[in-house]
C-alpha cells in the first residue's frame, strides 16, 4: 500500500476516483446532467459566447446559469388587460347605441359619446400595453402605448368635466340653454378637448421620457417624474372645479324646489335623488383617481411596483364605471338599448323625449 502510494506520488499526483460518490456530482448516467456543459471548465471568469452554445445566455462572469427566454406574466398585467377588455366592450356598446339612434344627437349625448370613445381608447391602450410588454419589445412600441394611455385618460377626465359644465349650464340657464348650447358649439368643445389630449399623448415620443435617464423615471415608465407630477396636479385642478360646479348645481336644485310650492314634495324627492347621484359621481371619481394622483406626486420609480399596479388598476376602474353613471342610467339610452337588443321598449319607458330634472345631475 505504501509502495503504491509512493508510485502514485512519483507519477505526478494522487489518483482521482472517476466515479462520484456525491449525489450532487453529475455522472454520465445522471438524468439531470447539464445538456450544455461549460466549454471552459478550467477557466473561471471566462464565458462561452452565444455562438458556442446556441440559445444560452449568462447573467454575469460569476453566474453562468442559463436564462430562460420566456418572461413570467405578472397577474397585475393580466388584471389590467382584462379590465381593458371590459372597458372596451362597455363603451363600444354605448357608442353603437348613440350612433344608430338618430334621436340621440343633443349636445349632452355628443359629450357622452366623446367620453365613451375616450374610455374605449383607454381600454384598447391597456390591451396594447399588455401585448407590447410580453409579445413585442422595443422603445417605440413602449412610447406608443404610453401615448395612447395618456391621451385616452386625459380625454376621459376632460370629457367628464365638460359633462359637468353642461349639466350646470342646463340648470343655471334653463331658459336659454337650448339656444346657446348648439350642436356645432358642442362639437367645437369636443374638438378642443381631443386636440389638447393628443398633444399630451405625443409628448413622450417627442423626448419627454426617461428612456435615456432612468433616474428621472416616475412610477409609470417611461413618463418622467416632472411630467407625472404635472398630470397629477392637472387632475387635482379638474377635480376641484368639478366639486365647485356640483355644489352650485345642488344650490340651484334646492332653490328651484323652494320656489315652486305646488310641486314642493315632488321636487324635494327629486332633489334628494339628485344629491345622491352627485355623491356617487364625485365619490367614484375621487376613489378611482385620487390615490394614483397623490401617489404620482410623492413616489418615484424606486418605490415597490405593487403600489403602482394597484393605483393604476383603481384608476382604470373609473372607465368601467363611467358607462354606468353617464350612459346606462339615462332613460333615452336605455330605450336605444332595448330597441337594439329586443326591438321593443318596456312600458315603464316612454317613447317621448324626457325633460331633464334635477335628479339627472
Amino acid at each position: 500500500m505504501i509502495l503504491s502510494l509512493a508510485a502514485a506520488m512519483s507519477s505526478g499526483g494522487i489518483p482521482q476516483n472517476t466515479t462520484s460518490s456525491s449525489p450532487f456530482d453529475p455522472s454520465p448516467l445522471d438524468p439531470w446532467l447539464d445538456p450544455y456543459p461549460d466549454p471552459y471548465p478550467d477557466l473561471p471568469g471566462v464565458n462561452a459566447s452565444s455562438s458556442d452554445v446556441p440559445g444560452r445566455t449568462y447573467t454575469s462572469d460569476l453566474d453562468l446559469r442559463p436564462l430562460t427566454s420566456q418572461q413570467d406574466v405578472s397577474p397585475w398585467d393580466v388584471a389590467l388587460c382584462v379590465t381593458g377588455t371590459l372597458i372596451a366592450c362597455e363603451n363600444a356598446l354605448v357608442i353603437a347605441v348613440l350612433f344608430y339612434t338618430p334621436t340621440l344627437r343633443a349636445p349632452m349625448f355628443i359629450l357622452i359619446g366623446s367620453l365613451a370613445f375616450a374610455d374605449l381608447l383607454a381600454g384598447l391602450g391597456l390591451i396594447l400595453n399588455f401585448v407590447f410588454t410580453y409579445l413585442v419589445e422595443g422603445e417605440v412600441v413602449t412610447l406608443v402605448a404610453t401615448g395612447i394611455l395618456i391621451a385616452a385618460f386625459s380625454a376621459s377626465i376632460l370629457n367628464i368635466l365638460a359633462i359637468t359644465v353642461d349639466r350646470y349650464l342646463s340648470l343655471y340657464n334653463a331658459l336659454t340653454y337650448h339656444t346657446e348650447r348648439t350642436v356645432l358649439f358642442t362639437y367645437l368643445v369636443v374638438g378642443v378637448i381631443w386636440l389638447v389630449c393628443l398633444v399630451l399623448g405625443v409628448l413622450p415620443a417627442l423626448g419627454w421620457n426617461c428612456l435615456d435617464d432612468q433616474s428621472t423615471c416616475s412610477v409609470c415608465r417611461p413618463v418622467t417624474k416632472s411630467n407625472a407630477v404635472a398630470l397629477a396636479v392637472f387632475f387635482l385642478l379638474v377635480f376641484a372645479l368639478m366639486m365647485q360646479l356640483y355644489l352650485q348645481i345642488c344650490r340651484i336644485a334646492f332653490r328651484h324646489a323652494q320656489q315652486i310650492a305646488v310641486q314642493h314634495q315632488f321636487l324635494a324627492m327629486s332633489t334628494t335623488k339628485g344629491v345622491q347621484t352627485l355623491s356617487v359621481i364625485l365619490g367614484a371619481f375621487a376613489t378611482c383617481w385620487l390615490p394614483f394622483a397623490m401617489y404620482s406626486i410623492v413616489a418615484d420609480s424606486s418605490y415597490p411596483i405593487i403600489y403602482t399596479y394597484s393605483t393604476v388598476l383603481l384608476a382604470a376602474c373609473n372607465s368601467v364605471i363611467n358607462p354606468v353613471i353617464y350612459a346606462f342610467r339615462n332613460p333615452d339610452i336605455q330605450k336605444g338599448l332595448w330597441l337594439a337588443c329586443c326591438g321593443c321598449v318596456p312600458s315603464n319607458l316612454s317613447l317621448r323625449p324626457r325633460a331633464r330634472t334635477s335628479s339627472d345631475v
